[in-house]
């Protein structure tokens, strides 16, 4: 081959080297400026594309998930999740809309991998409690920096770390309470986390079931440089002889049991407490201020008291049916003054004490069936204060008893018993006795005025006369 045609094939081949030389550079230079998020983001968007056009068998369609209900409440898209018996988390590109609240409560959802949320970056809430959940893998949450509310309690987590909810900066409401937490070293960083004064609002109410000599403590109580120390035997309560007589067991002190041990609640679309099946005897403290709707049915509560509602100011709806309910103290429903549906169906009341519905303002609703009402002068109150609220919806008050008045309205019972005269009204055997001119000056009456002297006043007594005796 000539010289000439040589040199100008090394020179083209050396062209073409330098130029895809620096190329490269500057690729690697604009990809070293950009930020690991940066690249993350782009990979993921990737990823999402990719698997939305195609799969093994494929391309992919996407559609709609039939389980699941997708609404818009107040601006802002929910999708309802809940009770579906799912396993794991829908895919984003399963909702028309950029979603801000996500339902997942209530299915059987047992483990979160990494980048489980992978789409839901627009998400400020989600609620995952009362799964099986035993796994959080540290990338679960990985993009939901936008998170503020997240609810996992009613699993069965037993660690997690700090590092698991560091993808989430916003976050302000965490729930995990009602989990077997297995207090050891692996829980020092969350415990810590915990405990950071402005986290006030970061796992209050979860508590330890391991180790025994921290059974029943709060994670916020804890003290964490002790997780990680093996403790003495001889002071840990697991080695005390507990059968030994010289052994004074305490007498645990009973507390009213607490709303967020007792009952499920659900933050979004608004505040909402179930507390229906828990064997209650009484309402639980500690209700949430701004709860919309309480549901205390099929326990066995028998008696409302005074302050049992104080702090649920905001109260539309509250369902007390099918417990034991005998006796409702005034003033237990003060301050609902937004109340609309109150069911006390199926319960032991036989009348309403004075007073007790005046602060429900705007009742709508009211429901009364199944219940031992007694018609007698104690239930006019009930029928009274109905009158003078004519938009009250009523159903099922019915007498019970007495035998002659049984299955009437209590409604027609008042009617009856203000147009004719009670038996309870007709004179008595003493009034006669008063009235009968043959029973005057006679010494049954003489007797009668005696002891209704002794009976009066001192001060309107008649004045009596006294006997001097001499002493000497």
């Amino acid at each position: 081959m000539p010289a000439g045609p040589r040199w100008h094939l090394i020179a083209l081949l050396t062209a073409l080297l330098l130029v895809l030389l620096l190329t490269s550079a500057e690729t690697k230079r604009q990809e070293k400026g950009k930020s690991l998020k940066g690249v993350r983001q782009e990979l993921t968007q990737e990823r999402r594309r990719a698997a939305g056009r195609y799969s093994r068998a494929g391309p992919l369609r996407v559609v709609p998930s039939p389980h699941c209900s997708e609404s818009t409440e107040s601006g802002e898209v929910f999708v309802d999740c809940q009770d579906r018996g799912l396993t794991t988390i829908p895919t984003s590109e399963t909702w028309t809309k950029e979603i801000r609240h996500l339902t997942l409560a209530r299915n059987q959802i047992k483990m979160l991998q990494d980048r489980a949320f992978v789409g839901y970056e627009s998400l400020t809430s989600l609620d995952l409690q009362q799964n099986q959940i035993s796994l959080v893998k540290e990338g679960a949450f990985e993009g939901l920096t936008r998170l503020t509310t997240l609810l996992l309690q009613h699993n069965h987590l037993g660690t997690l770390t700090e590092e698991t909810l560091i993808p989430m900066p916003n976050l302000r409401y965490l729930r995990i309470h009602n989990n077997p937490w297995n207090c050891v070293c692996p829980m020092d960083s969350l415990i810590r986390t915990l405990q950071v004064p402005s986290n006030r609002n970061l796992g209050n109410h979860a508590r330890c079931a391991e180790p025994i000599r921290l059974k029943g403590t709060k994670l916020k109580q804890i003290d964490p440089e002790l997780l990680c120390k093996e403790p003495d035997p001889t002071s840990d309560p697991a080695h005390y002889p507990t059968d030994s007589p010289n052994v004074l067991q305490p007498i645990p002190i009973r507390k009213k049991p607490d709303a967020i041990g007792s009952c499920h609640i659900y933050f979004f679309p608004q505040t909402r407490m179930d507390c229906s099946k828990q064997g209650l005897t009484e309402v639980p403290a500690g209700i949430p201020e701004d709860v919309v709707h309480i549901d205390l049915s099929h326990n066995s509560i028998r008696h409302l008291k005074v302050k049992d509602f104080q702090s649920a100011r905001s109260l539309r709806t509250l369902n007390l049916s099918n417990n034991q309910m005998e006796h409702i103290d005034t003033g237990s429903l003060t301050g609902l003054l937004h109340l609309r549906e109150l069911d006390l169906s199926d319960n032991s009341l036989q009348f309403i004490q004075y007073g007790v519905l005046e602060d429900l303002y705007f009742l709508s609703q009211l429901k009364l069936g199944g219940n031992p009402w007694v018609c007698d002068y104690s239930i006019h109150y009930m029928v009274y204060w109905l009158r003078l609220h004519p938009g009250v919806r009523h159903s099922g008050l019915l007498c019970r008893s007495p035998p002659e008045h049984t299955g009437e309205r209590v409604e027609t019972y008042v009617n009856s018993y203000n147009r004719e005269c009670p038996k309870d009204r007709q004179q008595s055997k003493s009034d006669q006795e008063q009235t009968d001119p043959e029973l005057w000056n006679t010494p049954m009456e003489v007797q009668r005025e005696l002891e209704e002297e002794e009976l009066e006043p001192s001060h309107l007594r008649a004045p009596q006369k006294y006997q001097i005796i001499r002493l000497s």
